[in-house]
């Protein structure tokens, strides 16, 4: 019978709010004027595990005072991974669908400046 590796099951620990800031919705051309969040805090905490301290960020609706303490789990095997930090936003994300867009319409407008000769 072939055995398969489990996962390890994910720590609890208490991490603590760091900052606090305010994001106000962004629109973009790619989204043709449509924000692409609401406004939202984006919220930095901090959290040790075996003497070591990670950090992360997420998104909340409401406001979360600095200190405020909040538990958390965490990969034992890779404790920089985190049940909160799944929810922040994607930065290299957006900038990756902007610079595809940005090759694409480049392309579109060769393409029609090549048919008009």
């Amino acid at each position: 019978m072939k055995r398969t590796a489990t996962a390890p099951i994910w720590q609890q620990t208490t991490a603590h709010v760091t900052s606090c800031t305010y994001r106000f919705s962004r629109m973009n051309t790619l989204t043709l004027g449509i924000p692409t969040d609401r406004n939202s805090f984006l919220i930095g905490f901090t959290y040790d595990v075996d003497g070591e301290s990670y950090t992360g960020e997420f998104t909340s609706p409401k406001y979360i005072e600095q200190g405020h303490a909040f538990s958390i789990g965490y990969d034992p095997l890779h404790p920089e991974q985190n049940t909160k930090s799944a929810n922040a936003p994607g930065k290299a994300t957006l900038f990756g669908i902007g610079v595809a867009g940005s090759i694409v319409l480049s392309l579109l407008y060769l393409g029609m400046m090549r048919g008009c000769n």
